[in-house]
């Protein structure tokens, strides 16, 4: 799993909001680059303790096969490689990240609010199974 060209991002499988990006990263990763596992599951939990890794907050992470990125620092990561127009979003680094991770933070927090959850962790279309680490 530490293949630099299988990176895993890391989402709230309850949230509307996480999973319409994660449907988004999808259609738009056609190299398959990207994998996803949601923070509610156990291989989560397992794959954080194998890394040692404890999240500061529950946000996005992505996991490049080397090092762990969260909240707008991922965000922009994955946006940088994805089609276009989503590249574009990566001129938002040129902001300090204490002000990006503002703005990642003030939408985290109303994210269930504005686009709702769900009751339980989304379950892949079946083209995209092999896709989700944790549904394997």
């Amino acid at each position: 799993m530490t293949n630099p060209e299988r990176q895993i991002i890391f989402f709230d499988g309850v949230c509307n909001l996480c999973n319409s990006s994660v449907q988004k990263i999808l259609k738009n990763d056609k190299r398959g680059k990207y994998h996803f596992a949601s923070l509610q599951s156990d291989f989560t939990q397992q794959f954080f303790k194998e890394k040692q890794y404890q999240p500061k907050a529950e946000s996005i992470i992505l996991y490049n096969g080397k090092k762990f990125y969260h909240k707008s620092a991922a965000v922009l990561r994955v946006a940088g490689n994805l089609r276009f127009p989503y590249p574009m979003l990566s001129v938002l680094r040129i902001f300090p990240p204490f002000i990006s991770n503002m703005v990642y933070d003030f939408v985290a927090r109303n994210r269930y609010r504005w686009f709702g959850k769900r009751e339980s962790c989304m379950i892949p279309e079946p083209r995209w199974k092999q896709r989700f680490v944790d549904q394997n």
